[in-house]
Order: C-alpha cells, then structure tokens, then sequence
C-alpha cells in the first residue's frame, strides 16, 4: 500500500492546495495531509482550525487524512510510514528551493522519494500570502479559496483588527 505526505501549512487552504490533494489523492492509496505547526512562525489559524477548514474541504475523498506535525517532515513521514512526499509547484523558482530540500531529504532517509506537482495553470500565481493579503484589505477572494471558507478568512481580520 503507497502511503504519501502532502505537508504545508495551510494558512489558509486555497484552491491551488486542493487541486494538488485531488489529484494526489488519486494516486495514492493513502494521502496524509500534514499541517506544519511551526511555532516560529504566528498563523493566521491555529492547526487545530486548520485541521477542521480541511477535513471540511476533503471529506469526499475517502483515502485523505488530515494531521499536524512539528519538527523535520522526514521524521514525521517516516512516523507516518509514507514513502512518499508531495509538493507543489507554481514556479521555477518553487522548484528550486524544493529540490534542495527534496535532495536533503533522500539523503535523510533514501527510502522516501519525493514527487513534484505543477500546479494547476489557473492557480499558478496563488499562494496563502496573497490570499491573507486581499482579505486583510476587505478584497474579494472567492476565487481563491472554498466560498464556505472565506467568510472565516474575513472574520479572522475582524476579530483582529476589532
């Protein structure tokens, strides 16, 4: 059975997200979603809402699960017992950083390989960044992110700025 690992933060999920969880989803077994909780970081979520905001979104796709880690995602994918770790591209220089880690990861643990997914042409220039960004200016995300999510991103900057 091929377990893989598709990390990130999430923060929040957007299309450009689930279009890679389908697909990979389709080519795997399994496809564990894993939520970095990266304490140097401060999300605009916790995990814990990170975790429900994707359940919520992949509840169809019945070999998904979602979970949180901190530390190295080799160690957890090994934890995990996946052999193989997804990530996303939108551009060349996604790649670039991602190779490096791809590379040092197989030296980590060489029985884990990591596979490359373009994105989806129609979510190429979408990240969580920008879509924290409209929203923080009250702009329209719709066409980033679940329409049963964005009014959680706008209640977000409410809560913060009010």
């Amino acid at each position: 059975m091929k377990r893989a690992i598709y990390p990130g933060s999430f923060d929040p999920v957007t299309f450009g997200h689930i279009d890679i969880i389908e697909r990979s989803a389709k080519m795997a077994d399994e496809l564990v979603v894993a939520i970095l909780n990266n304490s140097a970081k401060n999300p605009l979520f916790s995990v814990k809402e990170r975790v429900s905001m994707l359940e919520e979104i992949t509840n169809h796709l019945p070999n998904v699960e979602i979970t949180y880690f901190d530390g190295l995602l080799i160690d957890y994918a090994k934890k995990m017992e996946a052999s193989i770790i997804i990530r996303g591209l939108r551009a060349v220089t996604d790649f670039e950083y991602e190779l490096q880690i791809a590379q040092t990861n197989r030296i980590i643990n060489s029985h884990i390989d990591t596979i490359f997914l373009t994105t989806s042409l129609e979510y190429a220039y979408l990240s969580s960044t920008i879509v924290k960004e409209v929203a923080s200016y009250g702009g329209d995300i719709s066409n980033f992110v679940p329409e049963k999510l964005v009014h959680r991103i706008y209640q977000k900057y409410t809560n913060v700025q009010g």
